[in-house]
């Protein structure tokens, strides 16, 4: 059986090589043992032409604990060298160089595309036999019975495996402004700000606001190409996202109140969700000099009263507008 750009063999359970990129915890496999004995292995796995495992580890792992020393598997051919790596990596330690956030949507974009081959192929299988309790993600699930399926267990699994973490919305976004910037049909300003946009976020800047302003030029630019101000915004989108973060103040100089929205905080600590998981505490409490943890010590008070704030404000029902006592 043979597709464009994949073919299907037998390969030894122990020549297939498995990467710590995949998850640990494979959950209860004794549904997914039991329906492999009794109708056999409806749908392969999915490795690399050279045997990296990429898609089906709770199935390869079934078919150990049921004692197969072989496997049908579906090899992916076309795979990039950067994901060839990252799903063979054996040390995560190796991994010396962090991925950009453009190269992390890169491999995000390409695995997703493997997993969602792989979950349509299970899907259909299931057509031919399998147990219908079984939805598109079930194989990779911790319960056969309430696995979660579809695109957004497939987006979740992907940034999983390129970041370790779930930060399937953030690399969305990143893959969005990507597909604006290499569009040929947008205005070539709206392109050159996507573009800009995409070099200040490996530089630092934060995702959700930069994909806002992003988006909201390329919105305007959709409802009429033929704005004359255009490239006026254009250029002033150009500047927001180019210019270094500064702490507005009141004449004062006591701190404003913040011009942004709602959505647009909601937008900005959902991008912040999970962050502390990427840093060891007690490494950045020895490294960080002694203005950079002042300035730490300092936005975690404010933070801190901003919470209080927005909580008592919460608790009272304060209108939008009044200031929280």
């Amino acid at each position: 059986m043979s597709d464009l750009g994949h073919f299907e063999l037998e390969r030894t359970l122990d020549s297939i090589a498995i990467g710590v990129r995949h998850r640990k915890d494979l959950g209860d496999l004794a549904t997914l043992k039991e329906s492999i004995e009794s109708l056999g292995l409806l749908q392969p796995i999915t490795v690399t032409p050279d045997g990296t495992l990429l898609c089906g580890r709770r199935r390869l792992e079934a078919v150990k604990e049921i004692g197969w020393r072989t496997v049908r598997v579906w090899v992916r051919s076309g795979i990039s060298d950067e994901l060839k790596g990252l799903m063979a990596l054996q040390d995560e330690n190796l991994l010396h160089k962090p991925f950009s956030p453009t190269e992390a949507e890169t491999l995000y974009r390409e695995l997703k595309k493997v997993l969602a081959e792989d979950a349509a192929r299970r899907q259909e299988a299931t057509r031919f036999g399998a147990d219908p309790t079984a939805g598109v993600g079930a194989e990779d699930g911790a319960d056969e019975s309430s696995a979660p399926s579809g695109a957004g267990y497939t987006r979740n699994q992907a940034a999983t495996l390129v970041t370790g973490a779930n930060s399937h919305q953030r690399l969305e976004r990143i893959g969005r402004i990507k597909d604006i910037a290499d569009d040929p049909t947008r205005p070539a300003h709206v392109r050159q700000v996507a573009s800009e946009a995409l070099d200040q976020i490996d530089h630092g800047a934060p995702v959700s606001s930069t994909y806002e302003r992003v988006m909201d030029l390329a919105r305007q630019a959709d409802a009429d190409p033929s704005l004359p101000d255009l490239d006026a915004l254009a250029e002033e989108a150009l500047k927001r996202i180019s210019a270094p973060r500064t702490r507005r103040t009141n004449p004062s100089g006591t701190p404003r109140k913040s011009e942004w929205s709602t959505r647009s905080f909601v937008l900005m600590w959902t991008d912040l969700d999970g962050w502390w998981t990427h840093y060891d505490a007690a490494e950045i409490g020895a490294d960080l000099n002694d203005g950079d943890w002042e300035l730490l010590e300092r936005i975690y008070g404010e933070l801190d009263a901003f919470v209080e704030a927005a909580r008592r404000a919460r608790e009272s029902k304060v209108p939008a507008g009044t200031a929280a006592s």
